[in-house]
């Protein structure tokens, strides 16, 4: 129960590693808040969380809004007095070659996935700074180092990388830490939903030989945000089965 009292902002909440994550934070004892634009799914995964006792909130906004964002957060301190966590896991994909990327695919990916990181980051830093505590976790993702035919998804996910670096530096010491999480091949609908060989393969390159569960990233994002983790912060914690070592996914 290391999250008792605490409050938890996790965006992209509605399914995937979202889901996971909230679950891993409401089983530890804290009050979770989900965000994210599908409104009945949302609505669908507190049920499920309240059904077992723990306190869940739901609201359905669009992160890529400055505005909508920071009224949301506003209220959440308004209301419970207290911002402790905030994980910034929303965002898509829209993959192609560079010159098939639309003006529109470009700004959705870029905007949900690096723009929102920065809205929330930016909108909840005042709050943790008056309290002198605070925890945040970005995604980012094995791609940030570069992957073929995803260059908006790397270019948003190497700047969630840069984005966390430089704000750790800006609030540590204020007691806030601030640190990534960059996932593997996790068995989400996203990886589900690929064309069966080319998944075969994907996971052939993994040296652990096998796919990730979402709890295995619940599990990394809870410690990050636990006292345990009090002395790490502007790290990118590859959690890969170790596809990250020096090997590529092409």
């Amino acid at each position: 129960m290391r999250f008792t009292e605490h409050v938890v902002i996790v965006t992209g909440a509605a399914r995937g590693l979202g889901r996971a994550m909230a679950t891993r934070f409401a089983a530890e004892g804290a009050t979770v808040v989900l965000l994210d634009t599908d409104a009945a799914a949302l609505a669908q995964v507190a049920a499920e969380l309240r059904a077992d006792g723990t306190l869940a909130e739901t609201t359905a906004v669009n992160v890529a809004s400055a505005s909508e964002l920071t009224d949301v957060i506003d209220d959440i301190q308004r209301r419970h007095g207290r911002i402790d966590v905030l994980v910034n896991n929303a965002g898509i994909i829209r993959d192609n070659r560079i010159e098939n990327i639309t003006d529109e695919d470009w700004h959705s990916v870029v905007d949900v996935s690096l723009t929102g990181a920065f809205n929330g980051i930016r909108a909840v830093l005042p709050h943790m700074r008056a309290r002198h505590y605070g925890r945040i976790i970005s995604f980012s993702s094995m791609s940030w180092r570069g992957n073929f035919g995803q260059a908006n998804y790397v270019a948003a996910k190497a700047g969630v990388v840069g984005l966390t670096r430089a704000v750790a530096l800006e609030a540590a010491r204020d007691g806030i830490t601030v640190n990534a999480i960059a996932p593997g091949l996790i068995e989400t609908p996203m990886l589900a939903s690929m064309d069966g060989r080319a998944r075969d393969k994907l996971i052939a390159k993994v040296p652990l030989r096998h796919t990730g569960d979402p709890g295995d990233i619940a599990a990394a994002a809870a410690f990050l945000c636990s006292e345990e983790a009090r002395y790490i912060t502007g790290v990118v914690l590859d959690v890969d089965g170790g596809i990250g070592i020096g090997s590529s996914i092409r």
